[in-house]
């Protein structure tokens, strides 16, 4: 999710995900089957693969669990056929959703999916309507720390390929092209500066931004984002929603 701040919306999304831990390692193993399956299960070779494993032990992921799924990604143990299937829409305020799907069925998931958006008053676009106004990109999120500065940290990520760095309360927020993902998380190991492996990701960023003024609008916009995370088959959901400063503190929960 998108939010006037990004480390404001990772606290949010920490208290969902610590209560619902067993979901968080279910949706990351479907996406290291799929990891495995189309770039092997050496992660020295695998770049994917090798950041999704820090991202499981960023979450205290079992390393069976781990194991499990690597291995049916390469076909050592059977598997579902799974499906990577992308649905669009809009939410209140005109906000866009792009919402990422992995599923071993696909009729059941569109149906599923298309009952949340109906049940939040929405229903799906068209296939590009929406992720056209997105742009894949690794985003890295490093936390405040003693030690660590602005100029100090652009100097590294920079060096390593990053694209840009905004500075925000609570942390710092890195992006580059996905092919440079690894080297800059690479870079700040190299360099002893702690990022937040569970948030830092490839994914889908906003090119423009629909600022939410209203604070109902935006809690609407939030249970709307949640039902989805909510579901066993969606395994990301990007909005480009901009909570306006003037409400951002009212919709805390």
């Amino acid at each position: 999710m998108s939010g006037h701040s990004k480390w404001a919306t990772i606290k949010h999304k920490k208290g969902a995900a610590d209560a619902k831990r067993g979901k968080v390692f279910s949706k990351i193993a479907k996406e290291m089957t799929m990891v495995a399956k189309s770039g092997g299960g050496d992660p020295g070779s695998n770049p994917s693969l090798r950041t999704l494993m820090a991202k499981a032990k960023s979450v205290n992921m079992p390393n069976d669990n781990i194991e499990r799924a690597i291995k049916k990604g390469t076909g050592e143990l059977a598997a579902d056929i799974l499906e990577e299937i992308t649905y669009e829409g809009y939410a209140q305020g005109g906000v866009g959703l792009v919402v990422k799907v992995l599923t071993d069925n696909k009729n059941r998931a569109a149906s599923e999916v298309r009952n949340i958006f109906k049940k939040n008053g929405s229903d799906f676009s068209g296939l590009g309507s929406v992720s056209r106004g997105f742009e894949r990109k690794g985003t890295i999120m490093v936390p405040a720390a003693d030690g660590v500065t602005e100029d100090s940290l652009m100097e590294v990520v920079l060096g390593a390929g990053a694209d840009d760095m905004i500075t925000e309360e609570g942390g710092f927020t890195v992006t580059c092209q996905p092919a440079k993902f690894t080297d800059v998380c690479a870079a700040l190991e190299a360099a002893g500066i702690k990022f937040d492996q569970e948030n830092s990701q490839v994914g889908l960023v906003a090119l423009t931004l629909t600022s939410v003024k209203e604070v109902s609008v935006a809690k609407a916009v939030n249970k709307f984002v949640s039902a989805l995370e909510d579901h066993d088959d969606v395994q990301d959901v990007y909005t480009n929603m901009e909570i306006d400063d003037s409400i951002a503190d009212k919709i805390e929960d």
